[in-house]
């Protein structure tokens, strides 16, 4: 998140942050997020959160229906940051290039 948003700084670009460990997302934002990438790219799998899951549980995060609440209740599973731009297109984590093509 820091390389976010130091990047975002440098580059003067003014921007809104959400803290999902104090402001809980809800289903309407996630929904949102799945429709315009995928569940998969959502859901960070490489935390330690994931890892120390259960394997049902994993498997529930699979499914849209059953995930939403999972991630709700663990937002550290969100793979961050989440970057809304202007045109409404979102990027999942920080890819320089990306984030460069996007505030251009």
């Amino acid at each position: 998140m820091k390389k976010t948003f130091d990047f975002l700084d440098e580059k003067g670009v003014e921007y809104d942050f959400i803290d999902y460990k104090k402001q809980k997302p809800n289903t309407v934002l996630l929904e949102g997020f799945i429709k315009k990438t995928s569940l998969e790219s959502l859901v960070n799998k490489k935390g330690t959160t994931y890892r120390k899951m259960a394997d049902e549980q994993k498997s529930a995060l699979e499914n849209e229906e059953t995930a939403l609440s999972i991630l709700i209740d663990n937002s550290s599973m969100i793979k961050r940051p989440v970057i809304v731009y202007k045109d409404g297109s979102i990027t999942l984590g920080y890819d320089e290039e990306q984030i460069v093509s996007k505030i251009a």
